[in-house]
């Protein structure tokens, strides 16, 4: 779901959109879009009993801020393509820890095998460490998979995968990666269909996985900054891929993020 190919990278997948009244697509962005959150008492031990009956009740402590695990981040070395080799089990679970809460991705190899063998490998390697929630777009998908170090993403520009045939739909809940209009564009990055996006099977788009925990905490992911450029005012992926989270963190601070992704 890239849209329009664009000479500046091969890479970056953004959902296809074509105006804005025509439907969204998952694209990398090189493309344009197609169809497409003891307190001291008021009296001290030797006050009398009647005063203390009459005190009011102290307030409740305020609740505890849930401390949130700090990000990961990697040497790019040991985040490689080459190094990504590994044949998935034939259904596995990968567990995502982000800034909204915990979802857990069950994924299925005879759904997507090309797809599955490369989500296997890039969550074991700490690919999706420290990434940013991008591209949210409510009543449609959550967008993600550019590395936060543009060292790494320069490792994966050119490291795709083959398309799998479509045996799943991309109804609500199921996970599929983002690609261009070309085929066997698909590396790194994923969405997550918000609703029945059935219309996207047809274009390639092949699901490999499924939430089965934490769906609640995807439609929780903020999503003000709505579509990228320049089909919209959110993040432009090109400058993504360029920058990192040094452009997204100074540009658009509200993004939720993947702190640490592991396979169970």
């Amino acid at each position: 779901m890239r849209g329009v190919q664009r000479s500046l990278s091969p890479l970056v997948p953004l959902l296809l959109v074509f105006a804005a009244c025509a439907p969204h697509f998952p694209s990398t962005g090189a493309d344009v879009a197609v169809p497409a959150s003891s307190a001291t008492l008021p009296f001290g031990p030797q006050a009398s009993a009647s005063a203390a009956a009459s005190a009011s009740p102290a307030p409740a402590p305020a609740p505890v801020a849930k401390q949130l695990p700090e990000a990961v981040h990697h040497d790019p070395a040991q985040v490689d393509p080459s190094l990504a080799t590994e044949r998935a089990p034939d259904v596995f679970r990968a567990s995502f820890t982000t800034t909204r809460g915990t979802f857990v991705v069950e994924v299925h190899r005879d759904w997507a095998p090309n797809g599955a063998d490369r989500f296997y490998n890039l969550v074991k390697l700490g690919f999706y460490d420290d990434t940013r929630f991008f591209r949210v777009i409510d009543g449609f998908m959550a967008q993600f998979g550019i590395s936060g170090d543009p060292a790494i993403t320069s490792r994966w520009r050119t490291a795709n995968i083959k398309d799998d045939p479509v045996k799943k739909s991309n109804v609500r809940g199921f996970v599929t990666y983002a690609q261009t209009s070309q085929p066997d564009s698909r590396s790194t990055q994923i969405f997550v269909n918000y609703r029945d996006n059935s219309r996207l099977d047809p274009s390639r788009f092949a699901p490999f996985g499924q939430i089965v925990e934490g769906m609640r905490v995807l439609d929780e992911l903020y999503s003000g900054y709505g579509e990228g450029r320049p089909q919209g005012s959110g993040p432009d992926q090109m400058r993504v891929e360029e920058s990192g989270n040094a452009y997204l963190d100074e540009q658009f601070p509200k993004l939720d993020r993947v702190l640490v992704a592991r396979v169970l």
